[in-house]
């Protein structure tokens, strides 16, 4: 069979074989991924340099989507509620890397890591999926913030845990990646004065190419491509008045059919690198465990800071508690990681992998809707559902 030929089936494989198990409420990453695995095992696609390519813009246009997302005004009016969250899931993730290095003998970092894996929510894969899921606009502004606010909270202890190997690496790393912040906002001031009033409708190409070299400094630090391509998206969202088509609406969904193209290619590769001998019953126990202990948290958490800051039933917050499940990025990220970096059994690996799919892949049967169109509001339109799903929290506060 030729070249050509293998990139013409994997081509309808990805755009077509998805949309047809979709009905069978798999997910399409779940599916695009499970291609990768099965292309990897037929020994097609090793080390092809254009699906290389091709999955980095996936992942670029994962975070970046994401970044322009996070509206920190939102996040502010539910600092509390959001504060108590963050403070449970980064106990949970000491917790979790204590109980490795105690377990399985590892070092820390890879150890925290690993937890890192197993609890932070895929933000950019949670807000793709929200509109499929039966919740109300109150519910869905809940959902949305906890999980960016995760993301912040994730992406600052991965650049932690990855550059903390001696203090000049941290260091070094910081100014760098301070240098990014610093260096962003006139790249955009000066696109917005000499080059946006001379050309028209380049905004997209623009920030996507930002995106892109801003990903790839952060690969070069070692804390992957998502961290730049996020911090891009911030930066944009907070230029939107100097330069609001940076971030306008049209923006924005240009960004996610950009992603609709390119991140399946993404989750194809990431399933070409896993091992068959990842995934064997050693595997299959590790996410056993993993689902058995973690899940259950993870749900029970989010549902009992529903009951007891907003006041809502418990069959309500156990819903939500499953929204917030998915972890399939940020595993398949940090699976990558750890396989290229560290020394870490390969059972644990594929139990990550296996626990991730499975809680990826339940809130399409426990919380989606039976029917009906995509009509959860984006962007901005959930500002004002945000504000009263954060009253009553900050209400019990002034009172206590």
């Amino acid at each position: 069979m030729s070249p050509d030929l293998h990139y013409i089936l994997l081509l309808f494989g990805l755009f077509v074989v998805p949309r047809l198990l979709v009905r069978l409420r798999i997910p399409s990453a779940v599916t695009s991924l499970g291609l990768g695995m099965l292309a990897g095992a037929l020994g097609f696609f090793h080390d092809d340099s254009t699906i290389g390519l091709l999955s980095t813009f996936g992942i670029v246009a994962l975070f970046l989507s994401a970044g322009l997302e996070l509206d920190l005004q939102e996040l502010k009016r539910g600092a509390f509620l959001l504060s108590v969250h963050l403070g449970l899931l980064l106990l949970g993730v000491f917790l979790v890397a204590w109980a490795f290095t105690e377990w399985f003998r590892l070092e820390f970092r890879p150890s925290l890591i690993i937890a890192l894996a197993l609890l932070s929510p895929s933000t950019g894969f949670i807000l793709d999926s929200l509109g499929g899921w039966n919740f109300t606009q109150r519910e869905a502004a809940w959902v949305r913030s906890m999980a960016l606010a995760a993301e912040l909270l994730a992406l600052a202890a991965l650049f932690g845990v990855t550059q903390s190997t001696s203090t000049q690496t941290f260091v070094l790393s910081t100014l760098c990646l301070v240098g990014l912040v610093v260096a962003i906002p006139p790249l955009f001031r000066f696109f917005a004065v000499h080059i946006a009033p001379y050309a028209p409708r380049t905004e997209f190409a623009f920030l996507l190419m930002t995106a892109v070299v801003c990903a790839f400094v952060t690969r070069k630090l070692g804390v992957y491509y998502l961290v730049g391509a996020f911090l891009v998206g911030v930066v944009a969202r907070r230029f939107r008045e100097r330069l609001p088509d940076l971030s306008s609406q049209r923006i924005l969904h240009a960004v996610e059919d950009f992603g609709m193209v390119f991140t399946p290619f993404y989750f194809f590769a990431a399933g070409l690198k896993l091992k068959p001998q990842e995934l064997g019953w050693d595997a299959l126990a590790c996410a056993a465990v993993f689902l058995a202990i973690l899940l259950p948290a993870r749900v029970f958490q989010v549902a009992a800071l529903q009951r007891y800051f907003l006041t809502e039933t418990l069959t309500a917050g156990l819903r939500l508690g499953v929204a917030t499940l998915p972890t399939l990025v940020f595993a398949l990220v940090l699976t990558g990681i750890l396989r290229e970096s560290y020394a870490v059994p390969e059972a644990l690996l594929g139990g990550i992998v296996i626990y991730t799919l499975v809680v990826t892949l339940l809130p399409g049967f426990l919380v989606a809707k039976r029917g009906g169109a995509d009509d959860t509001p984006r962007d901005g339109a959930l500002g004002e559902s945000a504000r009263s799903t954060f009253e009553p929290a900050e209400q019990l506060v002034a009172k206590t």
